[in-house]
């Protein structure tokens, strides 16, 4: 009717509808009331009651017309009318879906689903409609409001997860535009009600709320609570469904998820005390690991090409997108991200991990391009919400990082080798309970703590400190047999930039590692955590590994070339310092010494400092001109190349003055006398130290070579009657305790050893060996005084044929060399004595084996 309708109109219409009993003409009847014009409440409100009694299309689009008008006395009516749909759809959905397609009926089936998506519309519009009114319910309506939440988002999950059977009757792409609408309505009604409340006030309200004050205020808050976790909740349900389908549900996937970050914004907090949002993150990233797990599983079994960047692409956007979510409601709610920090660990080592072998595989590098771009970043975003959170306390932080990064995770691993993972697969095996012992994963952890230098500036001061404690930890994973090699061999793709103007390049792993190094002490060089580095460099100038040792000096030396000047001058003094703490005289002949190996460092860092620097150390060592720890200091640098060179042209020209007058004056003063009463540990410095600086400094040695010339003639004749027994026992081996046995190594060697002096035919070998040929039999024979007859005669029997081999060349070598040489029967008679006393042993040895 056009122009209006009076009440008794409505009133004849409904009691038609009533009182029919033929489904067309109530139909009809219906169609009737959709065309009056109802204004008044009072009207509505009867209407309303009407359209409950029966559930049709018709009833459903006579109800949506009428949402747009005031229906605040009426409301829930509607709601009623809804949830009475909700329900019956639910049902019906379920019972037509498990009917066989032979079976159905067509007419039936289209029916029903017209019925569904007038229903999801009409749910639309009643969120539209109830965030226009203020959320101040009595206790039928807020019960009739949660239910109908629950009822009409249950029924839109249900429908999600059928969505593949559904879309043989109706097209998936109506129900995902329809079902968006509904969410969309949902989210922005959750958030019209939480932002009626000041929520700050929440304990105060729940307090008096105990008190039966302000009842009406806590009530309300719980119902905006109480709605919005529902919504979170079913909204979480289809985010999950809609990742594990995909396809046509890839809307749903963004706006469910979107919309579950967007709820726990509202209420200042107070909805972490009723909503489970560890669970959520838990959720997340098990979309994460399964996500990966797919990808890698495609991949390891038959691939024949190199991946494209679209399908990488493909395979990674929805992970980032998953972690983009991940961070963001652990950034609203750290500590409930700690809850499950175990969880958070073992998906980035995992991925961390897998970044690793995607670079190792030639046809997986383009994935390893676009697995770096797009997840490298966002995956520690995940670590760092939780690290710099103030919520979450300095000694839970220390956990996590243990558990990343601390010494006892991989000291007792299981057994394997890491470069013969060729199985993508495997990764997502270790994912377990014993996941922090597996060797799996150690290039994965490694990866991940250059991640964490690379992007350093993005940590908290206290985080900086806890990453700087664990740079020891990091030399010693390098240390590993296949750490080590993939160090140096592996080629890695490295993130650069932030933002959209990232860009990934291909490194060799060692330059990712010492780039990585480098920005960590740029960034932290003004925090607290400078100390810790510092303290970390020093303590590992000592390093005893090759690899270990080379990062460290690479690191002083990029300081020193970028470092301020005080900085400088403070890094000086205290490698001066540290010089003078280990300086002896006993050390400075001694390469692998303490000493040495410092002003080794020194040497080489100077190299890379500035000539202020040089002069520095330069006047720190020679500050103490004339006592025995500067001149070994001296000796030390000197001898490790100490850069004289770059010294400035005043302290050029005093080094070098000084090295001349020294060496001058040792010349003069050099004889055998001298040299017997002065302290052997440091005597001869002069020399050693003009020889080193001869390269460094242009010295003329028109001045020297007449004294030079002395000194030589000097060394000669001293060296012809010197004895050093000392040394002649060490290089004789008599003094080592070596058990003879078949499976001796060590024996072995000796034998070898000798065999291979005795048979060069040379008179000053068999010399040597003789000489010392008593000590070490009576040695062996008494270490072997246990042993078998057997064996100990084997031992002296080679001896007597090896003695004998070479006796014609002894004779021969005796009559060609007499001049500076034993006399002629020395050697003979030496050689004889031996001859005769191992003889003599062996028949007493043998003697002894018969009485026996």
């Amino acid at each position: 009717m056009e122009g209006g309708s009076s009440g008794n109109e409505l009133q004849s219409i409904q009691d038609a509808i009533r009182s029919s009993d033929v489904v067309e003409t109530r139909i009809e009847l219906l169609k009737k009331l959709g065309d009056l014009k109802i204004r008044e409440k009072s009207e509505l409100a009867s209407l309303a009651e009407c359209l409950t009694c029966i559930l049709n299309s018709a009833i459903l689009q006579v109800a949506a017309k009428h949402l747009e008008s005031d229906i605040s006395n009426c409301l829930a009516h509607f709601l009623a009318l809804g949830t009475k749909a909700s329900i019956w759809c639910g049902k019906h959905l379920k019972m037509t879906l498990m009917s066989t397609e032979e079976s159905q009926d067509e007419e039936h089936d289209n029916l029903f689903f017209q019925l569904f998506l007038d229903l999801l519309s009409f749910s639309g519009a009643s969120f539209s409609a109830l965030a226009r009114y203020p959320v101040c319910f009595d206790k039928f309506a807020v019960d009739m409001v949660e239910t109908f939440f629950d009822e009409e988002l249950s029924l839109i999950k249900d429908s999600l997860s059928e969505i593949k059977r559904i879309q043989s009757f109706v097209s998936s792409e109506v129900v995902v535009k329809i079902t968006q609408d509904v969410i969309d309505a949902v989210i922005r009604l959750c958030g019209a009600y939480a932002r009626a409340f000041n929520w700050e006030s929440w304990d105060e309200k729940f307090e008096r709320d105990k008190t039966d004050v302000d009842v009406e205020g806590a009530n309300n808050m719980n119902h905006v609570i109480n709605v919005t976790k529902c919504t979170i909740e079913k909204l979480c349900e289809m985010g999950i469904i809609a990742a594990n389908n995909g396809g046509s549900l890839v809307p749903i996937l963004n706006l469910s998820w979107k919309g579950v970050v967007t709820l726990l914004q509202l209420g200042d907090g107070v909805l972490a005390t009723k909503v489970n949002v560890a669970d959520i993150i838990l959720n997340l990233i098990s979309l994460v690991n399964e996500s990966l797990r797919r990808s890698a599983e495609a991949w390891s079994s038959s691939l024949k090409e190199n991946i494209s960047v679209t399908e990488a692409r493909k395979a990674f956007l929805p992970v980032k997108f998953y972690l983009i979510n991940a961070v963001k409601i652990s950034s609203l709610y750290p500590y409930q991200a700690y809850l499950v920090q175990s969880e958070i660990t073992k998906c980035i080592l995992m991925m961390s991990t897998l970044k690793i072998s995607l670079s190792s595989e030639k046809l997986l590098k383009t994935a390893s391009d676009v697995f770096t771009e797009l997840l490298e970043k966002t995956s520690l975003d995940l670590l760092i919400a939780l690290l710099n959170s103030v919520q979450v306390k300095w000694e839970l932080k220390v956990e996590i990082l243990d558990s990343l990064f601390s010494e006892g995770i991989c000291t007792n691993s299981m057994a394997g080798d890491l470069s013969k993972m060729n199985s993508l697969v495997e990764i997502f095996s270790t994912c377990g309970e014993a996941l922090p012992g597996e060797r799996t994963l150690l290039l994965g952890r490694v990866s991940l703590f250059l991640s964490f230098l690379r992007f350093s500036l993005d940590l908290d001061d206290d985080v900086k400190l806890g990453i700087s404690g664990k740079l020891g930890w990091f030399l010693d994973m390098l240390v590993d047999e296949d750490v080590y090699s993939s160090i140096l061999f592996l080629q890695v793709p490295v993130l650069y930039g932030s933002g959209k103007t990232v860009e990934v390049v291909w490194q060799p792993m060692f330059s990712a590692l010492l780039n990585a190094l480098q920005i960590f002490m740029l960034v932290v060089s003004s925090s607290p955590a400078w100390r810790e580095l510092e303290s970390f460099l020093l303590e590992n100038l000592f390093h005893p590994h090759l690899l270990c040792w080379e990062i460290i000096m690479e690191l002083w030396c990029f300081m020193v070339r970028h470092a301020e000047s005080g900085m400088v001058s403070g890094i000086a003094g205290k490698l001066c310092s540290l010089l003078k703490l280990v300086a002896s005289s006993e050390s400075v002949f001694v390469a692998g010494s303490a000493l040495r190996k410092v002003a080794r460092s020194i040497s080489i860092i100077l190299t890379f400092g500035a000539q202020s620097m040089v002069d520095q150390v330069y006047m720190a060592i020679v500050r103490d001109e004339g006592t025995q720890l500067s001149s070994v200091m001296r000796l030390a640098l000197f001898m490790e190349g100490f850069p004289l060179n770059l010294l400035s042209d005043k302290m050029k020209r005093i080094a070098t003055q000084r090295i001349i007058t020294d060496y001058c004056a040792f010349i003069e003063n050099f004889d055998e006398k001298s040299m017997r009463s002065l302290d052997c540990g440091v005597f001869g410095a002069p020399v050693f130290a003009l020889s080193a600086s001869l390269q460094s400094l242009q010295i003329s040695t028109s001045d020297i070579n007449v004294k030079t010339l002395k000194f030589l003639v000097a060394i000669i004749h001293n060296y012809r009657v010197c004895a050093d027994k000392l040394m002649k026992d060490q290089h004789c081996l008599a003094h080592m305790d070596i058990k003879e046995t078949d499976e001796s190594s060590k024996i072995s060697a000796l034998w070898d050893l000798y065999h291979m002096l005795l048979g060069d035919r040379h008179w000053a070998f068999i010399h040597w060996q003789l000489q010392h040929l008593d000590t070490f039999l009576l040695g062996q024979i008494a270490i072997s005084s246990g042993d078998s007859f057997p064996r100990m005669q084997r031992f002296h029997m080679i001896w007597l044929l090896e003695m004998r081999q070479v006796w014609s060349d002894l004779c021969l070598s005796l009559s060609l060399q007499q001049n500076d040489q034993p006399s002629s029967n020395e050697l003979p008679d030496k050689f004889l004595t031996t001859f005769s006393r191992l003889e003599d042993e062996i028949a007493q040895l043998v003697g002894l084996a018969g009485s026996d």
